[in-house]
């Protein structure tokens, strides 16, 4: 009696505990959408907190009016597309030959790799490189120097490991080659691991906005994430300009505010994550949890 009763106990305290932190995730993101929708002169005084208020949708209506966004979200998406693809690929093959004992010089450049996670030569260097290599205003800036990356590799060589190494040893004594053991035995294993870094590949190419700043000075290969974060910045004088030309009778419900317009910018870069998000998450967690852990 006493013992189920403990067991009731603990199961109201844990589900109420991951309630709450739930719900504490989950609250910025409702309160930018509801001040996105709300009156922009409620939302600049702070009064939309918990509902919206005044509800209207001329925020994103003068959002998706910014000159370049269309060219901008198609080179956004190519990147994150092929930047993704490229990384998950490198990732996995690297990953699951550093799992071999047989490759050549396979402790050299494992400790290789792993010193690069410690050093940065600093952003001089690293955009001379850039320069000589000749990825200024140039679409591959984007995905080229994100293809290896030593998390993932590490994240993919510890989850294949992990795998019963039996199934490529049979592979093998029926004549199976590296190639065709990585492909047909190896990848179906560590799909919930390629999903993972799937996802924190492609979080990372959306969001990334600094090669731009740096390499890019070419306005037809702007990705979304840059124009919005000028925008983002300027802000206030942005809504200055904008107040100062709306008509007398303007509703000031609608006049955009340094506020209405940073919460509407971050709504349109975060939305489409979160779409994407919930259809790898079973991978991601069971990725992390058995690549986390050898045996």
């Amino acid at each position: 009696m006493w013992k189920n009763t403990r067991i009731t106990i603990f199961d109201v305290i844990n589900y109420t505990l991951f309630a709450l932190f739930t719900l504490a995730c989950f609250f910025p993101f409702y309160y930018l959408f509801i001040n996105t929708i709300s009156s922009n002169d409620l939302s600049s005084r702070g009064l939309v907190m918990f509902y919206p208020q005044e509800i209207h949708f001329n925020n994103y209506i003068q959002v998706f009016k910014i000159p370049g966004l269309g060219t901008a979200t198609l080179v956004s998406f190519g990147r994150t597309l092929i930047g993704t693809v490229l990384t998950v690929a490198a990732s996995g093959f690297l990953g699951y030959l550093f799992s071999k004992p047989k490759m050549w010089g396979r402790k050299f450049w494992y400790r290789f790799l792993i010193t690069t996670m410690y050093f940065n030569a600093g952003i001089i260097p690293w955009f001379l490189i850039m320069l000589k290599l000749g990825l200024v205003n140039n679409f591959l800036a984007y995905v080229v120097p994100g293809i290896v990356s030593p998390f993932f590799i590490i994240l993919v060589k510890t989850f294949v490991e992990s795998t019963p190494i039996s199934l490529q040893e049979s592979a093998q004594l029926e004549g199976a080659g590296d190639l065709t053991i990585f492909w047909k035995i190896v990848m179906p294993l560590i799909t919930p691991i390629l999903a993972t870094i799937a996802i924190f590949s492609a979080i990372g190419q959306w969001n990334s906005f600094q090669d731009t700043l740096f390499l890019v000075t070419d306005s037809n290969l702007f990705t979304l994430q840059f124009i919005l974060y000028r925008y983002f910045n300027g802000a206030t004088s942005l809504a200055t300009m904008m107040q100062s030309g709306a008509g007398a009778t303007e509703n000031l419900a609608n006049i955009q505010t340094a506020t209405s317009i940073r919460t509407t910018v971050s709504m349109v870069v975060v939305i489409p994550i979160l779409l994407v998000y919930p259809f790898f998450q079973r991978f991601f967690v069971k990725g992390i949890m058995i690549g986390a852990v050898k045996g």
